[in-house]
């Protein structure tokens, strides 16, 4: 099934939402260090609610572990500067569906590492969605490929 990766989070409220998403689809998130936050589940609390005791998830301490350790997938990359469309790519149900820092994306040398790179369509003159926001629409356009939604919801 398709992952969440969220690179060097800054805000532990798009944090927590994103591990709140990825609950409530029932994905797995891995989570790579370090953060621009303390990194604990009292951060988290706000935006995670109560579906934190429900999120697979996993930590990196940084992006090469990450690599080194991951299961087998591609790394697709949601970002401003991408060079396909999210509903005209074509989602493989191992991908690995990876956000940036909300201060500054992810640098370079992680950008090159993805297989793909991808962005959201908007209006003309507009910079950018919320990282989380981002997240949930690629997320579900992925699962909606891969037929990754559970049953009772489909």
């Amino acid at each position: 099934m398709v992952s969440v990766v969220f690179f060097r989070p800054d805000q532990p409220g798009n944090t927590g939402a994103a591990l709140r998403l990825s609950a409530c689809f029932g994905v797995d998130v891995h989570i790579i260090h370090p953060c621009g936050f303390p990194f604990s589940s009292k951060s988290l609390k706000r935006s995670g609610m109560d579906y934190l005791d429900h999120v697979r998830m996993c930590e990196h301490d940084d992006f090469e572990t990450f690599r080194r350790d991951k299961a087998p997938g591609r790394l697709i990359l949601l970002t401003v500067n991408g060079t396909e469309y999210h509903h005209q790519f074509r989602f493989q149900a191992n991908d690995f569906l990876t956000v940036g820092r909300e201060s500054a994306g992810v640098p370079p040398e992680v950008a090159e590492a993805c297989d793909a790179k991808i962005r959201i369509p908007l209006q003309p003159n507009f910079r950018s969605l919320n990282a989380v926001h981002a997240l949930a629409i690629g997320l579900s356009e992925a699962l909606r490929q891969t037929d990754g939604f559970h049953e009772e919801n489909a």
